[in-house]
Formats: structure tokens, C-alpha cells, sequence
């Protein structure tokens, strides 16, 4: 048996999601090699070989991830589903209260000399939660009793711990589980009462910004200073102008791999602002590819929510499709000014370490539910 033959033995599910997510993960080589010079000059004298090496073994890592988490049959995330909760939860307050603050927030704990996002396993707790929760209640959820406290308030909950230092993550969640709701048949005047419920909670987060703010639990003064440059700056703030000269400098067809120039003026472009470089370099053409795969990844992921013979399956592979390719979205709109600066990664493609991992697990998770239904085909 040939190679080839080999691995497509062993790569069960979806073949155009795992194509999906190898053409991803070839990009994100490259463009995170190439991105990464302004940090390689900021903390590494201007080597960036060490960021090519270290996000090498970070991806081998996380396809390693995917792989084994392909393996396992997807109704076992469903009886974990609770413990997961049990766990994110109170990570969450122990990170509000004794986090790390870097680049002032308070969003990472260090585990073992590594530093870790609590916000990015407790966004898959979550969505695991909640396919299990409409999955269970599909035949009893247009009552208050079963949509308030077994749905309702959990996403509070994990929203409003994670929204103090990282308003765009708890935001993208937030829309997510208000879609998986909706696709979950809920009823529209329970949705309509988190929407409520949510801006309550927002509010309430900006009043204790205002009212103690030598606690420092709130970033409010970073989101109202975003909004500001977004709404008041013709071109958006530094970060964004670079974006859109790098834009503007790929054309059509771009620079060519690694001939990027607006990487050495813009910071944490092998972040934040990785699609931008991927703009210049590849152009027009880069940039609607990658843009094309993500929708493309969740409309497979919608395909298997139509074939999936499991309540939960469904609703497993639909929110964590929604989960990537809403952040991406977001985080293409960021780069070209639609909306404010967010501090969102661009899945699997921005260099990263916690947000790498729970991405590859989020897609070895939707690879699980095809996997399955292939065999029963």
C-alpha cells in the first residue's frame, strides 16, 4: 500500500474538511514566517527562524490533535459535556482573579511555565454544553423552565467571566450560541431575552468599569478608546492603516511569498493582522481564498448537521463551524476596517499557542461527526 493510500486509511471523515484544513494550515506557515519580522526584531535581535520552528512544531502538534481527536467517537464529548462546564467556570473566575495581565489583560494563567487562555477552552465547553442541552430538550424547549436555566443562564455565565478582559471573544460566543439557539429551534422570544439579558449584563460590566476602576477588572477604557479611533479616525488607527496599505500594496495577485514590507511597520502582524499580509503577498486572489475556505468549511459542516442521524452531532459540527468561521469573519472585518480593532486570531492561521490548539480540537471534534456518519452510509 502506497503512502498516500496509508494516510487516506488512517484520515477517516470529511476528505474536503481535512483538504480544508491542510491548505490552512500551509498558509499559516507561511504567512506566520513571513509576518513574524516585527517581533523577531522586538524580542529576538530579527531571527525569525525561531518563530518559523516554534510555530512548525505548534501545527505538526495541533494536526496530531485533530487527529486523535477524530478518533474518538463524538457522543463521548456529550457525556463529558457537564464536567467541561464545571471546570470552565471556575477557571474563568480564578483567571479574573489571579490571571496573568499581559498586553493589560488579564486573560492568561500559567500552567507549567506555559501561559494559557482559560477564555478559548471554555468557548468549546460552552458550545459542547449547548448541543447537548437543545439535544436533550429538543420536544420541551419552547417552556421557560427548559430554556432558561439549562441554556439561558450558563451562557450568561461563561460570557459575562470572559467579557471583562476579552470583549470580542465573549462577543463572537455570545452570537454563536444565540445561531445555534436559533438553528436549535428555540423559541424566538427566549433568544430575544438573552439578547436582552446580555445587554444587561454589558451594561452592568461598563458601570463597574466606571465605578471601580482601580480594580482594573473591566478593560472599559481599552473598548471605548477602539471605538473612538474606529468611529473618529477617517482611516482607523495605526494598526488598521498599515493593514490597508498592505492591502492595497498586494493588488491582484500580491508580492510574492515572503516579500512583505508593511510587516516591519506593522506590529503583531503575525496575529491579529496575518490576513492583511497574506493580502500583500498573495493579493486579491490569497485573500478570497482563504476567505473561500472558511465558508466553504461551514457549509460541509452544514451538510453534515443534514446527514447527521444524531440530534447532537448536528448541533456539535454546526457550532463549532459557526464558532471559526464567525472569528474569522470578524477578524477579516478588522483588517480592513468594517468593524473595530478586537484582538481576535485568525483560526489556525495566526500564530498562536492556546487559540492553535482549541482550534485544531474544534476541528477534530466536526472531522469526529463526519467521521461517523461515513460509516453508516
Amino acid at each position: 500500500m502506497s503512502l498516500g493510500n496509508r494516510i487516506a486509511a488512517e484520515l477517516k471523515g470529511d476528505r474536503t474538511i481535512w483538504m480544508i484544513t491542510a491548505v490552512l494550515g500551509l498558509f499559516s506557515i507561511l504567512a506566520v514566517y513571513s509576518a513574524s519580522g516585527w517581533e523577531a526584531w522586538r524580542s529576538r535581535g530579527g531571527d525569525t527562524t525561531i518563530f518559523l520552528v516554534k510555530h512548525m512544531v505548534m501545527m505538526a502538534f495541533g494536526f496530531v490533535v485533530i487527529y486523535l481527536c477524530h478518533l474518538l467517537h463524538y457522543r463521548q464529548y456529550q457525556r463529558v459535556a457537564p464536567f467541561l462546564m464545571l471546570f470552565a467556570v471556575p477557571l474563568l473566575v480564578f483567571t479574573l482573579a489571579f490571571g496573568q495581565n499581559i498586553n493589560e489583560a488579564t486573560r492568561w494563567i500559567s500552567v507549567f511555565g506555559f501561559s494559557f487562555q482559560p477564555s478559548e477552552f471554555a468557548k468549546i465547553a460552552l458550545i459542547i454544553y449547548i448541543a447537548k442541552e437543545l439535544t436533550k430538550r429538543q420536544d420541551r424547549i419552547t417552556s421557560f423552565k427548559q430554556a432558561f436555566m439549562p441554556i439561558i443562564v450558563p451562557v450568561l455565565i461563561v460570557c459575562a467571566l470572559i467579557a471583562p478582559s476579552n470583549l470580542s471573544t465573549a462577543s463572537v460566543l455570545f452570537v454563536t450560541c444565540i445561531m445555534l439557539m436559533f438553528m436549535g429551534r428555540v423559541s424566538w422570544k427566549y433568544i430575544f431575552l438573552l439578547g436582552v439579558l446580555g445587554v444587561v449584563v454589558m451594561v452592568g460590566l461598563i458601570a463597574i468599569g466606571r465605578m471601580y476602576p482601580q480594580l482594573e477588572l473591566v478593560r472599559l477604557d481599552t473598548w471605548i478608546s477602539r471605538v473612538n479611533e474606529f468611529a473618529n479616525a477617517e482611516d482607523g488607527g495605526y494598526q488598521v492603516q498599515q493593514a490597508k496599505i498592505a492591502i492595497a500594496k498586494g493588488g491582484l495577485i500580491g508580492n510574492g511569498p515572503g516579500n512583505s514590507l508593511i510587516r516591519n511597520f506593522l506590529p503583531y502582524a503575525h496575529a491579529d493582522f496575518i490576513y492583511a499580509i497574506i493580502c500583500e503577498e498573495y493579493g486579491l486572489l490569497g485573500g478570497t481564498v482563504i476567505l473561500v475556505l472558511y465558508v466553504l468549511l461551514f457549509l460541509r459542516s452544514v451538510k453534515l448537521v443534514t446527514k447527521s442521524p444524531k440530534a447532537f452531532g448536528a448541533f456539535l459540527a454546526l457550532g463549532l463551524s459557526l464558532l471559526l468561521t464567525v472569528q474569522a469573519l470578524v477578524n477579516i472585518a478588522v483588517n480592513v476596517n468594517l468593524v473595530p480593532a478586537t484582538g481576535l486570531t485568525l483560526p489556525l492561521i495566526s500564530m498562536g499557542g492556546t487559540s492553535l490548539m482549541f482550534t485544531c480540537i474544534s476541528l477534530g471534534m466536526i472531522l469526529s461527526v463526519s467521521k461517523y456518519i461515513e460509516s453508516i452510509e
